[in-house]
């Protein structure tokens, strides 16, 4: 695998509704959906430009009837898949689904930070590098940003299991503070304290687009919901936080073409 241990690799789209979710983000993204080989799950692959970008598939019967809603969740690279749940476990996290073996594809595990945050780790097969995070590309994910109970502790957390690093910080009043996240280099995305009204903790996940005032419409013309935005934020691009029709949070972002 030549992602490094601590990168985003992947992005999964846990649904109550498998098909239309596909037609959603085709209409909106401009992915293309195809079935994965190899697997006797329905497994789908949302691809963009030849690239694939993340996986689609539904809710687990079990998960949901244990309160989990339609959601994106983010695969971490990492050397050793059961030394780094073991390790989470211990430092306070919860391991939903045991490490397990996908053939030909890799090993991985899910796991949920002690905020409760989910996520999975995974250590591929292959020398291939995967692009599904890659801010130079449209379709491929730009942001990955935390909102969660406790910043300082999740920050702690997550730079002792995948060596992330602090970047800068914006003030955002009461709300304290926006907290870049660093790897190798590069700032990846963000901590933030979550909204006392808003969703729980978790993770949520911007997506490249070209044009921000089309996908703004696309959105809502599709059947899924704004919630914030188009806004601008540094760099000189906006960003859409928004809900697909099944209600999956997710973002997206790009330039104002007019």
């Amino acid at each position: 695998m030549a992602n490094h241990h601590g990168d985003f690799i992947w992005y999964e789209l846990l649904t109550s509704d498998a098909d239309a979710a596909a037609r959603f983000y085709g209409a909106v993204t401009g992915w293309q959906t195809r079935a994965a080989q190899g697997t006797d799950r329905d497994y789908r692959i949302f691809g963009s430009r030849g690239e694939d970008v993340g996986g689609l598939m539904a809710l687990p019967a079990d998960a949901a009837r244990a309160g989990m809603r339609p959601t994106w969740l983010g695969y971490v690279a990492v050397d050793n898949v059961d030394a780094t749940a073991d390790e989470i476990v211990r430092a306070g996290g919860t391991e939903h689904m045991q490490p397990t073996d996908i053939p030909g594809i890799g090993r991985f595990a899910m796991l949920a930070d002690p905020q409760g945050v989910p996520f999975y780790v995974m250590r591929g097969v292959s020398d291939g590098t995967s692009t599904a995070f890659d801010q130079s590309q449209f379709g491929h994910c730009h942001w990955n940003e935390l909102a969660t109970s406790d910043p300082t502790a999740a920050l702690a957390f997550y730079q002792a299991r995948f060596g992330w690093e602090k970047g800068d910080a914006m003030p955002m009043g009461e709300m304290g503070e926006y907290r870049f996240l660093q790897h190798r280099g590069q700032t990846i995305g963000a901590v933030m304290k979550r909204m006392p009204e808003g969703p729980p903790p978790a993770w949520m996940f911007y997506f490249g687009t070209e044009d921000i005032d089309a996908a703004a419409k696309a959105v809502p013309g599709n059947g899924g919901t704004i919630h914030y935005g188009p806004a601008e934020v540094p760099g000189g691009v906006f960003i859409i936080v928004a809900s697909d029709p099944q209600g999956a949070l997710f973002g997206l972002v790009g330039p104002r073409k007019s």
